[in-house]
């Protein structure tokens, strides 16, 4: 991946942190993987309700292509991952959710990539909600296309892309830097509310022992 999709990706993650305290947000996944190199099979599936707790298994099937039938390759679970096919033995990755059952991230990365690795990708959800009196089970599934190439191309529509990236980066530290400073204003405003709420407590409180003063000096007189 480019460093500039890494930068994007990283600001976003930093800027749902800040506003959403970890929010889920669906990303596709990459489509073309280099032959000889690592590549990231991303699965993202979010809750609907992220207040309910969930539990959740993956499994990832494989459809080479020019086949029919659909293979079982990866399984992941409390217990942890498992490689399910001989064409992938000790080349996949677990690269999601962790430490934690409640998966949201199904993502995993494929190693030293070759062109037999070409086709399509399933992943599954097998996902249980909590709720007070009854659980609920729902299988989500996504899908990948995967093209294998020699060497990285980037066409047209990959540059617009990258563009398009950085005007959004732009944006968003502009908005966030907007964000900062009303807070700060916000901030500032309020000290000096409570401030002047001090002294006013304090004038009128000098004001109340002046007059209990010179009433006793009348009552002395």
């Amino acid at each position: 991946m480019a460093p500039g999709h890494l930068l994007f990706l990283s600001l976003i993650s930093t800027l749902f942190v800040y506003r959403c305290h970890g929010a889920c947000a669906e990303v596709d996944s990459d489509t073309e993987a280099v032959a000889g190199r690592g590549f990231k099979l991303g699965c993202i599936s979010c809750k609907r309700r992220s207040e309910v707790d969930g539990s959740a298994t993956v499994d990832w099937y494989f459809r080479a292509k020019g086949e029919a039938d659909f293979v079982r390759i990866y399984t992941y679970n409390e217990r942890g991952g498992s490689v399910e096919h001989d064409d992938f033995m000790y080349r996949v990755d677990w690269n999601g959710s962790k430490r934690s059952n409640d998966i949201q991230d199904a993502s995993i990365y494929l190693l030293n990539v070759t062109f037999n690795d070409t086709g399509t990708y399933r992943c599954f959800f097998n996902r249980i909600l909590f709720y007070d009196n009854y659980e609920y089970s729902t299988i989500v599934s996504k899908v990948v296309h995967l093209s294998v190439v020699a060497k990285a191309t980037r066409g047209t529509a990959s540059i617009v892309s990258e563009v398009m990236m950085y005007v959004s980066i732009i944006g968003l530290q502009v908005w966030l830097l907007i964000e900062m400073i009303y807070c700060y204003r916000k901030i500032a405003a309020a000290g000096e509310e409570a401030l002047r709420e001090a002294a006013n407590a304090e004038y009128l409180a000098i004001a109340s022992e002046s007059k209990d003063n010179c009433a006793g000096v009348q009552v002395g007189e």
